[in-house]
């Protein structure tokens, strides 16, 4: 450690693994050892217990398998569940007289409710999931900060879920397949009732739960957001959900970008469509919950494929190519 101090240590959390750590890592799981001189320009990695001593060697240095290294991240995440899963039954005993009261008809007038800050929005949601009983319905936009806390938070309000028997279902961007967050957080749910899907672009983060009340958020910082109690909203929401549902993919189904015989991928296709329609690279990125830069990389490739020199002529070539007249012919 001493050693790595002098050095300099790399100023991140796991979560956010460098690209230099994360090359020599996969170096080093790829031929069973790296030299420990290499490892010195990503001393995080044995900050982080990815790197361990070769016990017949001391110039070389044995990755631990990335199970393990995953495993004993998630076992005080658990752990923290746990014991929060026991304040909140605790919690839930000390307002149980109050419920009776709360459902009385002079609580309906409320059927919109503007929830500020996260605590309070976290709360009514953890209030609403404590109470579902058959079924809760999820949007969830592709987030880059998607962080212990968050997988934490999430774990907590949805593996009680599950083991209550409540059917999840939740639909992500196609980029969530490519994330070792999204894709950790759903294992831990992979054997309860819980299904998962992606679709190349969703309208926007959203939350019902046995058709009864939604979440929807107001503001793109996440700060706000409405409790929707109102039938008619509520119904109306789950009509949008279960639209997208039907044209989206499995999960489980593997890379929804093969490409087509023209050689454009499906995310590609996405893409184009939204260029025809005058979005900007950022705004593109956003609504396909990818960043600005892979964004840019596909569309370089989309214009490669049509032989475009410039962005104007790439729009123009895309109209005349045909390639928006497949709609819906990958799904």
């Amino acid at each position: 450690m001493v050693a790595n101090q002098a050095k300099g240590t790399h100023p991140h959390a796991v979560t956010e693994l460098c690209e230099e750590g994360g090359r020599l890592y996969a170096d080093a799981l790829r031929a069973g050892r790296i030299a420990r001189a290499d490892a010195d320009a990503a001393p995080c990695l044995l900050e982080f217990a990815l790197l361990h001593p070769d016990p017949d060697d001391s110039q070389w240095l044995r990755p631990v398998p990335p199970a393990v290294a995953l495993a004993q991240r998630l076992h005080p995440i658990e752990r923290d569940i746990a014991e929060r899963r026991r304040l909140s039954i605790k919690l839930a005993d000390v307002f149980e007289p109050f419920m009776v009261l709360g459902a009385q008809p002079a609580a309906a007038e409320h059927s919109i409710t503007v929830l500020e800050g996260s605590d309070r929005i976290n709360a009514a949601l953890n209030l609403a999931t404590s109470q579902c009983q058959n079924e809760m319905l999820t949007i969830q936009p592709s987030d880059d900060h998607f962080s212990e806390r968050s997988l934490a938070q999430g774990l907590e309000r949805d593996k009680p879920l599950t083991e209550r028997g409540v059917r999840i279902r939740t639909l992500y961007q196609h980029t969530a397949r490519y994330s070792p967050q999204k894709l950790a957080y759903v294992a831990q749910l992979a054997h309860g009732k819980a299904e998962y899907r992606t679709i190349d672009e969703v309208v926007e983060r959203l939350i019902v739960c046995d058709e009864t009340v939604a979440f929807i958020p107001t503001r793109d910082d996440q700060k706000v957001a409405l409790e929707l109690r109102h039938p008619g909203l509520v119904r109306y929401l789950i009509k949008v959900f279960e639209f997208m549902w039907s044209r989206s993919v499995p999960l489980s189904a593997g890379a929804p970008y093969e490409p087509t015989a023209g050689g454009i991928t499906d995310i590609q296709h996405s893409i184009a469509k939204l260029l025809v329609e005058g979005h900007v690279d950022e705004a593109i990125a956003r609504r396909l919950g990818m960043n600005v830069r892979t964004c840019r990389a596909h569309i370089a490739k989309l214009a490669a494929v049509l032989g475009s020199g410039s962005r104007a002529q790439l729009g123009y070539l895309i109209a005349q190519s045909g390639i928006l007249d497949r709609q819906g012919a990958t799904r």
